[in-house]
């Protein structure tokens, strides 16, 4: 039988956490309870930096800090971080600003019957990056649930007799 990559686990189980938490902080800032926020992009805490930070630490933690497995999960993990912060924030910002622009120019049509223009059915997604709180937020608690996975995991090898 073979072993399921713990590391894997670690990080898919931190990003479910997050995402779960993403219908509390919905329901704490609307006052309505919206379990389609458990598969949105975008909110409180980042699901993205959650799983990346709990990767990271739970391989520095098994690792150590020095191996290159930690760096790679490091580096890769700020990318990930960065990006979802910076650009896919931005990139919904840009998308709001067309959703209005686009209920501008409706309600102008609206106006003179000879301006021809037919409204998209949808809109654009919104929410699509993160504040930079929401980031801190998932890597606060994607490293704190890899540490703690990494512990309980080293002392069920102990318990057991497990060498590394």
């Amino acid at each position: 039988m073979t072993k399921m990559n713990k590391g894997i686990i670690t990080a898919l189980s931190a990003i479910g956490i997050a995402q779960g938490l993403k219908i509390l902080t919905h329901k704490k800032l609307t006052g309505k309870w919206d379990m389609k926020q458990a598969l949105t992009t975008g909110g409180m805490p980042s699901s993205h930096s959650a799983g990346v930070s709990a990767l990271a630490a739970y391989v520095a933690a098994n690792k150590g800090t020095r191996h290159t497995e930690t760096a790679l999960a490091v580096v890769f993990g700020v990318i990930v971080m960065y990006d979802a912060q910076g650009i896919r924030r931005h990139t919904g910002e840009i998308a709001q600003l067309v959703n209005d622009l686009e209920d501008n120019i409706a309600t102008l049509s609206g106006n003179f019957p000879s301006f021809e223009y037919v409204q998209r059915e949808e809109e654009l997604n919104e929410l699509l990056g993160h504040q930079p709180v929401e980031v801190a937020a998932g890597a606060l608690l994607g490293t704190a649930f890899g540490l703690l996975c990494a512990k309980l995991e080293n002392e069920r090898d102990e318990r057991v007799g497990i060498r590394r």
